[in-house]
């Protein structure tokens, strides 16, 4: 991790509706952030139902009336309730379309695609995957179309999924998570001092940013700033057009 930006680590699963929104309130209060450029996001893996297929044997419908045992009427209020929150955050899910498969494999391609400092664009990537598109992101030719797309070679994209190494990855990361009490996702742990679960209003991402920026400016005074030059002069009085 770089020592000179404040870390923020976000537990996520891709195949979690309320990550996906949670992603776009956190991108909302980053964008609004005065001090965003000195913000480093590592994204950890996390699997809500590690114990559901590789291949889909229910609908989601299906799924969560059966295996979550909810109500045909609750399951059709709650997936309405997520697809409007969705859609005020700017995402169009399309529950109807959703491959109910294990989300082990993509993990392992976002944990290569974190090798590459990617981890943001596989996330991105993969939730539209699931969520808007319908595809299946269990499968080994669905997982290298979106890697290559995601600018990871084939080779990079088999060693993913085929080297233990990023099973391990994964596997670290789901246990990190039990060591500090992760629940449920999205959940975003700000400079290991402050969280925030769930995907609350970007407002409650700003005032963590603010409250946990704050602090970690104080305990890290030489902490080197991202500078962006352009016309200037210096107390010697040279001048520089940038």
């Amino acid at each position: 991790m770089s020592t000179n930006k404040m870390q923020v680590e976000i537990w996520s699963d891709v195949v979690c509706p309320f990550c996906y929104i949670g992603k776009r309130h956190f991108e909302t209060a980053l964008a609004q952030f005065a001090n965003s450029n000195q913000i480093a996001i590592t994204w950890k893996s996390f699997q809500l139902d590690p114990t559901l297929p590789q291949k889909e044997e229910m609908t989601h419908e299906q799924y969560l009336i059966e295996r979550k045992g909810l109500p045909k009427e609750q399951v059709h209020s709650l997936l309405d309730q997520v697809t409007q929150s969705a859609k005020q955050a700017g995402l169009d899910y399309h529950f109807e379309k959703i491959v109910t498969v294990n989300s082990f494999n993509a993990h392992r391609l976002i944990q290569m695609a974190k090798t590459k400092g990617l981890g943001d664009m596989a996330e991105e990537r993969l939730f539209k995957a699931y969520f808007t598109e319908g595809l299946d992101i269990a499968s080994g030719a669905t997982l290298s179309r979106l890697g290559k797309e995601m600018n990871l070679t084939e080779d990079e994209i088999q060693e993913a999924l085929t080297n233990e190494a990023y099973a391990g990855k994964v596997n670290g990361d789901i246990y990190e998570a039990q060591q500090i009490g992760v629940r449920g996702v999205p959940f975003f742990v700000f400079n290991r001092k402050y969280a925030v679960s769930g995907a609350q209003p970007a407002g409650a991402f700003t005032q963590t940013l603010d409250k946990a920026f704050e602090e970690w400016r104080k305990e890290n005074p030489g902490a080197s700033l991202e500078i962006t030059e352009g016309a200037s002069c210096a107390p010697d009085g040279s001048c520089s057009a940038g």
